[in-house]
């Protein structure tokens, strides 16, 4: 029986990254890990769909590209090379991965992992191989899969987000059934592409997670710009399938559409774990509970990223996996962090962190935000994309910045500063005061900062009571 002192199961960005940790801290370390390296995120999920959506993005860059100035005729794509491209840029991370747990002394087990106790790991490998390992620490980071309720049809015209990614061509039109941050992002990439969509959200609005002005701009977008027809407040009833088409009922209408995309959220990776037998309980969720250190309340196992149950983010994951390795390896105890950006890749892209507006007012907060447009923002107007806008919110005494929301371009990259802002206790004031190179869209944390200590200078100023 082989020993380690730390065994991740599972390498995607919480586990890989975990494994990396602790051998660098001096541990004996494998992995095991039953499909691919860098798991859900790599392969089927993160990666993949940006690789495509950045596709689409360009190509409807192109399709607009009289608005400034330039002349392409007969624009068209190739999905099938999309999905190759896709599939190279997953392969050359993947192998990355491999070489960096290989560089770093982590010995890899292909294959699938449960407990026979608290400190003994059991892998069923390929051909029915079994290997026993004795862990010193385990770390659990097995993520989630996507839900696909019962009473949806098994047909290959119903698919959920991966086995989507496996499509080489296109339909002509979709029914996107669910309407948060995947299907939002399938829905916009599709539309883009020029594919009929219609969604369909149980709940009243889309992406309920994000401030509800965000959710306006979004939606406004989607519907007007992108032509995606939403259907929010109602379910999708009598779904059936066959050779030629998916069917299903909303309310009174009766939708039609060549395939139905499935984003009802995912599910806890758990059942092949056998963690009863380490004394492990999952809650009502099905999640694993963890203390601020990464701890289950098995003294020798910890867990990250999304089977934990908080937010579903690679970029939280990995963090979480650092934590954990870190306090297994004894080397001192060292908290999560709780300042966590969202990057949601719609058209536009929408980037997130802290406090959302009706967050803070729930939380009994006394709070004023400051917005500004991405449509008064140099830079925005001279690279065509005027859509959207930043967002602070900040405690109305001492100007402390609590939250910060943007819609527009690159919003997913330039939420980072926000999130830097935020965990570093700044104030508006010393925001505003930083100085911002122009023209970029970075100065319009600047300007709205501005605007929330009530000295706007590129915006108009407050009526005077």
């Amino acid at each position: 029986m082989a020993a380690f002192d730390v065994v991740v199961i599972g390498a995607g960005p919480g586990g890989y990254p975990a494994a990396i940790r602790a051998a660098q801290l001096g541990a004996s370390v494998a992995v095991v890990e039953k499909e691919a390296l860098g798991g859900t995120c790599l392969n089927w999920g993160c990666i993949p769909t940006k690789t495509l959506i950045a596709s689409s993005e360009l190509f409807a860059r192109i399709k607009s590209a009289a608005s400034m100035g330039l002349c392409v005729e007969n624009a068209s794509f190739d999905y099938a090379a999309m999905s190759d491209r896709k599939d190279q840029v997953v392969q050359k991370l993947r192998n990355g991965v491999k070489q960096l747990l290989k560089a770093n002394g982590v010995t890899v087990f292909p294959g699938s992992a449960s407990f026979q106790s608290r400190n003994r790991i059991q892998i069923d490998a390929e051909g029915g191989e079994q290997i026993v390992l004795n862990a010193g620490k385990t770390i659990i980071a097995t993520g989630t899969t996507s839900a696909m309720p019962g009473f949806l049809p098994r047909h290959e015209r119903v698919v959920e987000s991966r086995g989507f990614l496996g499509l080489r061509q296109l339909p002509a039109s979709t029914l996107v059934l669910g309407a948060g941050v995947i299907g939002c992002e399938f829905a916009c990439m599709l539309a883009q592409l020029g594919v009929r969509v219609t969604m369909v959200e149980l709940l009243e609005d889309i992406i309920a997670v994000v401030d509800v002005d965000v959710r306006r701009e979004l939606r406004r977008h989607m519907e007007k710009t992108l032509g995606i027809r939403i259907l929010t407040g109602v379910t999708l009833e009598d779904i059936t399938a066959d050779d030629r088409s998916v069917r299903g009922r909303a309310g009174q209408e009766s939708l039609e559409a060549d395939l139905l995309l499935v984003a009802l959220g995912r599910k806890p990776a758990t059942q092949p774990l056998k963690l009863e037998n380490a004394g492990l309980i999952p809650n009502d969720r099905g999640f694993l509970d963890v203390d601020a250190y990464g701890r289950t309340h098995v003294a020798t196992v910890y867990a990250v990223g999304d089977i934990t149950g908080g937010p579903l983010l690679a970029h939280l994951a990995t963090s979480q996996g650092l934590v954990a390795a870190e306090n297994a390896c004894g080397r001192y105890l060292h908290k999560n962090e709780t300042v966590v950006p969202n990057c949601i890749f719609t058209s536009p892209e929408i980037g997130t962190v802290g406090l959302g507006e009706h967050e803070a007012q729930q939380q009994g907060r006394k709070i004023k935000t400051g917005k500004y447009l991405m449509g008064a923002l140099g830079k925005a107007l001279a690279i065509g994309e005027p859509v959207g806008f930043v967002k602070w919110v900040a405690d109305a005494e001492t100007n402390q910045l609590l939250g910060a929301h943007a819609i527009g371009p690159h919003a997913t990259d330039i939420i980072a500063e926000a999130a830097v802002a935020i965990r570093a206790e700044l104030t508006a004031a010393e925001l505003a005061h930083t100085v911002h190179a122009h023209p970029t869209l970075a100065e319009a944390w600047m300007e709205a900062a501005h605007v929330v200590i009530g000295e706007p200078i590129h915006s108009a100023p407050p009526r005077k009571s």
